[in-house]
């Protein structure tokens, strides 16, 4: 997957986790599950193109491993939100598959990163 697949792809997935969130009632527990999967689910997007952007392959690193943090607390919302039936229809489920996806594809990313990290410093020595 390129990386401009993922920029969009992760800018559908803030853009579905809002269309979630307007969808909850808002009561008193349900705002803090609409707070906390605002912050997570956008920063989503916004963080893989920041690591887009990093000037070297740790950089790059850290920041994915942003991503994938905040990828997996969206999912753990996601998770909540589904469980408590705060919305009744298939987005949930839908964005939940995506969360899923995402984390196994950064999941993946960081790996072979790590291992290019690993083979280049051996190289040196």
């Amino acid at each position: 997957m390129s990386e401009k697949d993922l920029k969009t792809r992760t800018k559908s997935f803030t853009l579905s986790i809002l269309d979630i969130v307007e969808e909850i009632t808002p009561t008193i527990s349900s705002k803090v599950i609409i707070y906390q999967i605002s912050k997570s689910g956008t920063s989503v997007g916004a963080n893989y193109r920041a690591s887009c952007r990093a000037r070297s392959d740790k950089e790059f690193l850290s920041k994915m491993n942003i991503v994938l943090e905040e990828t997996d607390e969206t999912l753990f919302w996601l998770e909540i939100i589904k469980e408590r039936n705060l919305i009744k229809n298939d987005k949930i489920k839908k964005a939940i598959l995506e969360a899923n996806e995402l984390v196994s594809i950064f999941v993946t990313i960081i790996k072979n990163t790590r291992k290019r990290i690993e083979n280049e410093s051996q190289k040196k020595v």
